[in-house]
């Protein structure tokens, strides 16, 4: 049973950075055009060459999207696109069209092919075809429970990859494939541009009480109708592996770089500890723990158990338990750091630290001054750089964090 790979999310190159040193075999990111994430700052050419030296240095591989669903007047536009990413030196294409496979095939010969969740495949019979069409990976629809991903994989050629989603935010449509935005907004979601209405509150209104609106559930909170709950699989690691995934993908391209360096490393060391002792495993608690230090909705495991996913009816934002407050830039010596400040925290305050090493730790502030050496009581002013000393040391990358 071959080991499967962690593939993080990168939406700028701090993101991309953050990913790699806390354990990505590869990245999936974005150029400036057929991305399915046209929020995030995303790659010119000139990062996307950077990126791909950075991770094939390390022995890591750089997956690019093209997975939006062009027009006509895009087509013309992909053949340099292509062919330019490839001299960059991308791995993977991961394409939603089958007109972009093809040119894919045409101008970029030698970038492995891979098709993304949004060409909606939840079948064998539709693998193989596109294993046939050049595709070495398929990208399952996340609405398939394990046991049709086990199917899925006895069915299909062995050299064929599955790649699934196993962390992240979830969208209501299949596969991706919704039109609510634009509808609503006139933002394309299947360009990349979705306004995310599903996450917002509704209520009804009666024809003919004009101004009277009526929430659908009992509180007076509003109502979250279509607003889903995020991907959390990281307690079901073996019957993840034991299904015959080869990918396990985290969303979040749109996230910072923190959320990739926390998912990234919570899901590395429990599918290591894994693969270290399959017949004594466990979960380590900090590992779950980790994982409420994000920013995200309710958890729920998806489709993946036969179960329904459900909606967070509650609220249609996130929860945040902790914030980012500091990275160390450089360790000074004597327990003191170079910090940028990201968030307020004040001397005094018992802080969290997130190593590259990626087992976590306390420490305390025991005092603030800035680089001319005045003491402060409390950073609060975002990206200043600051020395703090500490009870423990801080390693140089090491991100800092604070429990509300």
């Amino acid at each position: 049973m071959r080991k499967p790979e962690i593939l993080a999310p990168a939406g700028d190159s701090e993101g991309l950075r953050a990913a790699l040193r806390f354990g990505a075999d590869a990245v999936y990111l974005a150029g400036k055009m057929f991305g399915m994430r046209s929020a995030p700052k995303n790659f010119d050419s000139d990062e996307l060459k950077a990126a791909c030296e950075l991770a094939h240095s390390l022995g890591r591989r750089i997956y690019l999207t093209c997975n939006t669903l062009p027009r006509n007047s895009e087509i013309t536009l992909l053949p340099d696109f292509l062919s330019g990413a490839r001299d960059c030196g991308v791995d993977a294409f991961i394409i939603a069209d089958m007109g972009v496979l093809e040119l894919a095939k045409r101008y970029a010969p030698g970038v492995a092919l891979h098709i993304s969740t949004q060409a909606g495949v939840t079948n064998y019979a539709a693998a193989k075809a596109l294993f046939d069409m050049g595709a070495s990976r398929v990208v399952l629809a996340r609405e398939l429970p394990l046991s049709e991903i086990a199917e899925i994989r006895r069915k299909i050629p062995a050299e064929l990859e599955l790649e699934c989603f196993v962390h992240g935010a979830m969208c209501v449509s299949f596969s991706g494939r919704c039109l609510i935005s634009s509808y609503l907004t006139g933002r394309d979601a299947n360009h990349g541009d979705c306004a995310q209405p599903c996450r917002w509150k509704y209520h009804l209104m009666e024809e003919k009480r004009e101004g009277q609106f009526f929430p659908v559930e009992e509180d007076n909170g509003g109502t979250y109708l279509y607003n889903s709950r995020d991907m959390c699989m990281i307690e079901h690691i073996p019957e993840l592996v034991e299904a015959g995934i080869s990918s396990f993908k985290i969303e979040g391209r749109a996230k910072t770089a923190y959320y990739s360096a926390v998912t990234t490393n919570a899901y590395r060391h429990a599918l290591d500890d894994y693969f270290s002792d399959k017949e004594n495993y466990s979960l380590k608690p900090w590992i779950r723990e980790e994982l409420e230090k994000i920013s995200h909705r309710e958890y729920s495991t998806g489709f993946y158990l036969g179960e329904e996913p459900g909606q967070a009816v509650g609220s249609g934002g996130y929860i945040r338990r902790w914030d980012q407050v500091a990275v160390c830039e450089d360790y000074l010596g004597g327990n003191a750091s170079l910090i940028t400040q990201r968030n307020k925290f004040l001397v005094g305050d018992v802080l969290d630290a997130l190593p590259d090493g990626g087992i976590p730790f306390e420490f305390k502030c025991l005092s603030l001054s800035t680089e001319d050496g005045e003491s402060v009581d409390a950073a609060p002013h975002p990206m200043q750089r600051l020395i703090i000393k500490t009870d423990k040391p801080l390693p140089k990358g090491a991100m800092i964090r604070k429990k509300r």
